[in-house]
């Protein structure tokens, strides 16, 4: 039996497949253009692919679906016996995604909760997650829309890249922080608030600044269990050793995952990347 309330997300959650697939989640792409050639986040690049491109510069940009896309998703849910759809995105002060879903839910044939998580990554993720948890045990919409936004609360992200050097090409970060990140052959720590990507701390070294990602995890997370996510880009070993270490700071039974990133978020961070997502959890 159908679950009466649908949740729909974008490829920049990078849920990991087996969750999509046990809570029955749709996932409508965003598309990179990689040397003129349109291409679905995830289901036709990841995150390898767009590193080696970006590598030998060839050009590319990201786009944001097409209303229609989202339109067709709530016809979908509505025709699969769902009373209403919580569909939750990537920040709107990042990309134009919420407002397509906004516009495509315009017609829908059953009410639309159109929410903006006000991050990316697994920062959207953990609310997508909660959003359908609610939804799987028989929530309202109001009910699941409501779960959404109370994990959204607490949620805290932070990263590190090699360089702002995309982040800049993109227009995600400013001229300013890029040339303060790149001085000294600094290694900027990023995290994200008010719905931006935002300077956090610079460090000296790599090593360095993955310890400090640990670090900010640990207390972001303060003496509360908490569900985190280690994010990265064709960085799995470094990515597994961070997750093992948090695994073991972290307050009991907190959860930790390691999430493969996309081509979207690739594009604007380069190769490289290492983040680490915290959300809180009351028990």
């Amino acid at each position: 039996m159908s679950s009466p309330v649908a949740v729909v997300t974008d490829s920049t959650a990078y849920l990991p497949q087996e969750e999509v697939l046990r809570l029955g989640i749709t996932v409508v792409p965003l598309q990179v253009i990689v040397g003129g050639r349109p291409l679905d986040d995830v289901a036709q690049i990841g995150g390898a692919e767009m590193a080696e491109a970006l590598k030998e510069w060839t050009p590319v940009t990201t786009s944001r679906p097409a209303p229609q896309r989202f339109a067709d998703a709530y016809r979908e849910a509505a025709a699969r016996g769902a009373q209403g759809v919580v569909s939750i995105h990537l920040s709107g002060e990042m990309s134009g995604t919420v407002e397509a879903a906004g516009n495509g839910a315009a017609d829908a044939p059953i009410p639309v909760e159109v929410i903006d998580s006000r991050s990316l990554a697994m920062g959207l993720g953990f609310p997508v997650l909660a959003a359908a948890e609610a939804a799987a045990k028989g929530a309202s919409l109001a009910e699941a829309a409501a779960a959404a936004r109370r994990r959204m609360e607490g949620i805290r992200d932070f990263f590190y890249v090699d360089t702002l050097e995309y982040l800049r090409r993109g227009g995600r970060i400013g001229a300013a922080a890029t040339l303060l990140g790149s001085a000294l052959m600094i290694k900027p720590l990023l995290h994200i608030t008010g719905g931006t990507i935002s300077p956090l701390e610079k460090v000296r070294t790599a090593t360095r600044a993955i310890s400090r990602l640990e670090d900010l995890a640990v207390q972001a997370a303060g003496d509360r269990p908490a569900d985190v996510a280690v994010q990265h880009i064709s960085a799995r070993p470094r990515a597994d050793s961070l997750a093992e270490r948090l695994s073991q700071r972290l307050p009991a039974p907190s959860r930790v995952m390691v999430v493969e990133v996309g081509a979207v978020i690739g594009a604007h961070v380069g190769p490289g990347m290492l983040g680490v997502t915290v959300s809180p959890i009351s028990l």
